[in-house]
C-alpha cells in the first residue's frame, strides 16, 4: 500500500499536479463509540470542584441521539446548579494539531429535549503557548445544528499551528439552564 501511495505522489508531482491540505480537518466524529479522537486524543468531562458532589459533569457515548442515525455522538450531563461557584464541561487533547491553514472551527450541536439544557455554553480552544481563545456558543436548541466559529473571532489566542486542548464549559452564571444534557458531533476545523 505503501508503494502505490508512493508512486501516485512521484506521479502527481513529476506531472505538476499540487497539494494543499484538505478542506476539513476532522477532530472528533465519535463514529466508533471509543476513544481516542480521530487525532489520538484523549477527552473527558471535568468539574471545578470534584469534592463539590453538588456540581458535576460526565460524557458517554450516545447511539440514540445520533445526527444521521448511525454510528456515536457524545452526551454531555452537566450540573451546576451548586450553593458554590460551579463551573464544568468537556476537555478534549489536540496533541499539538496545526490548524493553521483552517479559517474556522465547526461542529455541531443539540439539546435534550426531555432532561433540559443551556441554550449557552462557553468553547475554548487553547495552544502549547499557554494563550486561550474563547468564544461563546448560543443559540442552542433541540434540533441539530451546525455550530462555526471563525477562528478570528476567538478572543485571546493568535497561533493555532500548535493547539493542544478544546473545551467547552458550563457557567453557572451564565447557564439559565443549571442541569441538563447536551449531545455533540463531528467536531472539526474547516477552511
Amino acid at each position: 500500500m505503501k508503494r502505490v501511495a508512493f508512486v501516485v505522489l512521484a506521479v502527481c508531482f513529476l506531472s505538476g499536479v499540487s497539494f494543499s491540505a484538505q478542506d476539513v480537518l476532522v477532530v472528533a466524529d465519535f463514529d466508533s463509540g471509543v476513544k481516542p479522537n480521530n487525532v489520538g486524543g484523549d477527552f473527558g468531562a471535568w468539574d471545578k470542584d470534584p469534592m463539590d458532589f453538588s456540581q458535576t459533569c460526565m460524557e458517554s457515548f450516545n447511539t440514540s441521539e445520533t445526527r444521521q442515525g448511525k454510528g456515536f455522538c457524545l452526551r454531555i450531563d452537566y450540573d451546576v446548579d451548586s450553593p458554590n461557584p460551579a463551573y464544568n464541561g468537556l476537555w478534549m487533547k489536540l496533541n499539538g494539531l496545526d490548524a493553521s491553514a483552517y479559517s474556522k472551527l465547526t461542529f455541531w450541536v443539540k439539546g435534550d429535549k426531555k432532561r433540559g439544557f443551556t441554550p449557552l455554553f462557553k468553547v475554548e480552544l487553547k495552544n502549547n503557548k499557554g494563550e486561550v481563545g474563547r468564544y461563546y456558543v448560543t443559540g442552542v436548541t433541540d434540533k441539530w445544528q451546525k455550530i462555526e466559529i471563525p477562528l478570528m473571532k476567538m478572543a485571546g489566542i493568535s497561533d493555532y499551528s500548535n493547539l493542544s486542548e478544546f473545551v467547552i464549559v458550563f457557567e453557572d452564571w451564565r447557564c439559565p439552564v443549571k442541569e441538563g444534557t447536551i449531545y455533540i458531533d463531528d467536531v472539526q476545523f474547516e477552511k
